[in-house]
């Protein structure tokens, strides 16, 4: 009864409107109440509890540095420098809009802040290139997916700190996920651009190249500092996090001379409306986990899906389709931190390194970004180029399918994801 309690609260709630923060937490106090077995000061102590750990506090330095980079016409120049490189293909800005969004993936971890700040730019310079305004918002949706992909990666901080699992290895594991997402990205570019007849956006000039890499160059290092700073053991994730936000401000301030006080004010007040936020649904999915793990729901669920099949495959099958539901109605940190206690114990039972998991959990949960009715790339998206919501939904499901290949590739072949975190750290 106290399952039924929570969970049908949760919904309920969801349903009214509530913010995602309140309905987890609302409804972990209605089961706790109703229990009757624990003091209600187990809410408080449980949600300060899911707040306290130290990755965590790498959120607010990425979220900083994305911004920063937003705010300084940074993504301008990596647009640029993109454009250059793919532009000259057939269906250039198709191109260009996912390597772009590739390099701008080691800088923010966001499918979110690519969406925001690179999709206006790319979505603006196809449509005014004669590209179909569908097209233009499916394939900028789902190339902003793969930013939480690629390190470093906001859902995989937290991931990790849900799981135990080591930081550092996770982001190694997204990196060829993440080229893979891209690769098949431009395949459908590539598809949809010879059937439209789409033309070559720009000749190649390697003296436009060499001029628009010499502009980026202090912006593309963002990536190098991070990830390579992270995998080499010169600082921690939080540490990176702190050295991405210090370098963008140096870059923006100083070198560049676009970020003003009122731009730096404003970041700032953004990064803490945006933490607040990813804070406060952490706290209150911490709640909700404990009320789940406490009913024994986590042992309960694992049992009853080793008696429906004891096929790894068809395990696997049925995990993918669970956080594939789940993405399309729920936020990806409530998410994350909900269904890792619960699904991850059946992954381990399978023989799934924590590591693989997490990178199939965040790559489902992004794929969830895409999909009504949350869909919240898309409803960024949608704000920013003036296309309707309903609109954005139907382009960009084509660009689903190549995504979900990925998914699977990288589901059922682990080496996809394990073999650089093995050959950098030793194995898990």
């Amino acid at each position: 009864m106290v399952i039924a309690i929570l969970l049908v609260s949760l919904f309920v709630m969801i349903i009214l409107g509530f913010p995602v923060a309140f309905a987890l937490a609302g409804s972990a106090l209605l089961a706790i109440l109703y229990d009757g077995q624990v003091p209600e000061l187990i809410v408080l102590h449980r949600m300060v509890g899911g707040m306290d750990s130290f990755p965590l506090l790498s959120i607010p330095f990425f979220v900083l540095a994305g911004g920063l980079m937003n705010s300084s016409g940074i993504t301008n120049r990596i647009f640029n420098f993109a454009n250059a490189l793919v532009g000259w293909m057939r269906g250039g800005l198709g191109h260009v809009n996912i390597s772009a969004s590739i390099m701008f993936a080691g800088m923010s971890g966001a499918a979110v802040a690519d969406a925001g700040g690179l999709g206006a730019i790319e979505v603006k310079a196809m449509r005014n290139k004669g590209y179909d305004a569908g097209f233009a918002v499916g394939i900028t949706a789902a190339s902003s997916t793969i930013g939480p992909i690629i390190p470093p990666s906001l859902p995989m901080i937290i991931y990790g700190v849900m799981a135990s699992a080591s930081i550092g290895q996770l982001f190694a594991a997204g990196f060829i996920p993440g080229l893979l997402m891209a690769v098949s990205l431009m395949v459908m570019v590539a598809y949809y651009s010879k059937k439209r007849n789409y033309p070559k956006d720009a000749g190649f000039s390697p003296i436009r190249l060499g001029r628009t890499f010499k502009s980026a160059f202090l912006s593309l290092l963002t990536p190098v500092i991070i990830i390579g700073g992270i995998l080499i053991g010169v600082f921690t994730a939080t540490e990176a996090a702190i050295a991405a936000a210090v370098y963008s401000l140096i870059l923006g301030a100083g070198v560049y001379r676009t970020l003003s006080i009122k731009k730096l004010v404003k970041v700032s007040m953004e990064t803490i409306e945006t933490t607040s936020i990813i804070l406060m649904i952490i706290a209150g999915a911490a709640i909700f986990s404990w009320v789940l793990t406490s009913q024994h729901v986590t042992e309960d669920f694992t049992r009853w899906m080793l008696t429906v099949t004891d096929n790894k495959t068809m395990l696997l099958l049925m995990i993918t389709f669970i956080l594939f539901v789940v993405g399309c109605f729920m936020e990806t940190i409530a998410a994350i931190t909900i269904l890792t206690p619960v699904l991850l114990p059946i992954a381990v039972s399978l023989g799934i390194d924590p590591v693989h998991f997490g990178v199939v959990m965040v790559l489902n949960l992004m794929i969830g970004l895409l999909t009504p009715p949350v869909g919240m790339v898309l409803y960024v998206l949608s704000r920013v180029t003036k296309v309707p919501f309903e609109e954005c939904a139907k382009a960009t499901i084509p660009f689903v399918i190549p995504l979900v290949i990925v998914l699977l590739l990288v589901t059922f072949v682990p080496q996809l994801s394990m073999w650089l975190p093995e050959l950098i750290y030793g194995g898990s």
